[in-house]
């Protein structure tokens, strides 16, 4: 199916996938749980299928050169994201169509709060080889007992007979992967057929897309269509529509739900939205980046500041996770020769340009309002106030902010929560940077003020962009905003293990990399990361990531490690 110019004929077209996506959720409704995870093998072996061409289509998408060093973040980001997304929904439906559970072999511990932690990375020998240093756990809400959380995990999965409907899934344009991930969800969280709607920018990947999950679409349980808003727009209206999920920003999730102009007004007053079906949505936010102050050697410094830039610059800035905001501590002797390593490691990360539409007049804008800013290399770095309108505005771009408290140790850690909760708008992600003898010092303070982070995805010595492709992660705002205060969104996605109402995910990895890191006494053989912005190996990573992804075996995975040591 394919969307053309004539509206009549779109809207016939887009009215006969709605009806062939009811007649699909129904057959899946019955179909046995056994059944729907070998058809989710399918799709894996359907995505390792078409993997260059999706990379290759993707990067045309976003106008980067075939021989561009960072090609490989959209291997990463792209089909080895998808590759295990999938694997993991068909682990988690083989568990319970044996009578086990997605959490079978999974360690559960506690957080701190009162809290159950879950834990999603390392799960296996082989991840722990992969990821060697790195841990990430998903956090329950305080208070929900371990016996409760094992008992909801599944969610409707393992619902056999129960129809789920058919959902919108309203695609974002800057990671190659989510469009497929939310489809995903949506069908095995919720027994739910979608209709998904790319973004304009990833339009000329329709054909890879029905490629890569062919076996979901000839179900009968998946279509994939392009077009304009206005064809988001009678999606969103349509009768055949159960629920929409949008992956974008506020503005457009506040248009679908209430309208714009005056219309929004009067509805918004009155609490009469015009969406009547339930909607779930990934807003993006103003993601800060705590660095916690101790005494960092020189290698510390430059390290972390290529991190940064790394957060900031990954797919030119428009990441909805990208680190927006560095939080320094006022008081610390060594802020500005981190500083002088940041416009250093933003100078020399190989350039990109923007492509997302919009961005450049995102740049100017921020440029206009501090007319003090740098320009560094393509990028912007700028010092705003805590109440700086920056604070409250997602630049999706390459424009990096900081800011300085007042305070060292707890006293700062402290002071950087308090501003990242009430300052910063969202609460998608927060990234937070100490060293592990700093770490140590705080002790209990310093649990708590991670549990105190209103954030859905918090990263410890890490970047929450890696939660983002862990397939047993979860990835959402933090839980608590509605349609009337939107914020970062609503609800979860990913969520691989399928567990009911979490709260976040925390990823932590180690604060050095290989050598350096066993030298200071971490446990982690970890090179510099291969998605560093100044990898010097991200596509050859990258590329031999997704073949192991594809077919996980202890040969595949040599290749992984020997091209992530180059980095």
């Amino acid at each position: 199916m394919s969307v053309t110019d004539t509206r009549a004929t779109t809207e016939r077209e887009l009215d006969k996938a709605v009806e062939e996506l009811k007649a699909g959720a129904e057959r899946w409704a019955r179909l046995p749980v056994a059944d729907r995870g070998a058809l989710f093998r399918r799709v894996h072996a359907s995505i390792a299928g078409v993997a260059e061409e999706w990379v290759r289509t993707a990067a045309e998408a976003k106008h980067i050169p075939a021989s561009a060093p960072y090609t490989g973040e959209e291997w990463m980001t792209g089909p080895y994201g998808a590759l295990e997304s999938a694997a993991t929904y068909a682990q988690s439906y083989e568990a319970l169509a044996a009578g086990g559970s997605p959490l079978d072999g999974l360690a559960v511990g506690t957080a701190p709060g009162g809290r159950v932690a879950v834990r999603v990375l390392p799960r296996t020998v082989k991840e722990w080889v992969l990821f060697n240093g790195f841990e990430a756990e998903v956090w329950m809400p305080p208070g929900v007992p371990e016996r409760q959380v094992r008992s909801d995990a599944g969610l409707r999965a393992g619902a056999v007979g129960e129809y789920g409907g058919v959902g919108l899934v309203l695609g974002a344009g800057n990671v190659s992967s989510i469009a497929p991930l939310d489809a995903f969800y949506e069908l095995v969280a919720h027994n739910r057929a979608s209709l998904v709607k790319l973004n304009p920018t990833f339009a000329g990947l329709l054909e890879v897309y029905r490629t890569a999950l062919a076996p979901l679409i000839e179900a009968g349980v998946v279509r994939i269509v392009n077009g304009d808003a206005a064809v988001g727009a009678y999606l969103t209206r349509h009768g055949g529509i159960d629920k929409v999920h949008i992956t974008g920003s506020a503005v457009t999730h506040d248009a679908i739900v209430w309208g714009t102009g005056e219309e929004a007004e009067r509805r918004r007053a009155a609490a009469d939205p015009r969406l009547t079906v339930p909607i779930t949505s990934e807003l993006g936010g103003v993601a800060p980046v705590i660095v916690v102050p101790g005494r960092w050697s020189a290698a510390d410094l430059r390290f972390q500041a290529e991190h940064v830039a790394t957060m900031r610059l990954h797919n030119a800035g428009h990441n909805c996770v990208a680190g927006q905001v560095v939080v320094l501590s006022a008081d610390w002797p060594q802020k500005d020769a981190f500083l002088a390593e940041l416009r250093r490691a933003l100078a020399t990360t190989p350039a990109r340009g923007t492509w997302y539409p919009g961005a450049d007049a995102k740049v100017a804008r921020a440029a206009d309002a501090h007319p003090d800013a740098e320009q560094v290399a393509g990028s912007l770095l700028m010092e705003i106030a805590a109440d700086d309108p920056a604070c409250a505005d997602e630049y999706f771009a390459p424009v990096l902010a900081w800011t300085q408290l007042p305070g060292q140790g707890t006293q700062f850690l402290r002071a950087a929560v308090g501003f990242a909760n009430d300052s910063l708008y969202g609460t998608l992600g927060a990234n937070v940077l100490v060293r592990p003898q700093d770490r140590r010092a705080a002790g209990a303070v310093f649990d708590a003020a991670i549990a105190d982070l209103r954030y859905g995805n918090i990263a410890i010595n890490a970047w929450t962009g890696m939660g983002f492709l862990l397939s047993g992660a979860t990835w959402g705002a933090f839980p608590g905003h509605t349609v009337a205060d939107v914020g970062s969104g609503i609800d979860v996605v990913h969520n691989g293990h399928l567990l009911a109402g979490p709260e976040r995910s925390v990823v932590t990895g180690p604060f050095r990399a290989f050598p350096r890191s066993v030298l200071h006494g971490e446990l982690s053989l970890f090179p510099k990361p291969p998605w560093f912005g100044s990898s010097r190996s991200v596509t050859d990573t990258g590329r031999a990531l997704t073949r192991y992804a594809a077919a996980p075996s202890w040969k595949r995975l040599v290749p992984v490690l020997l091209a992530a040591f180059r980095s």
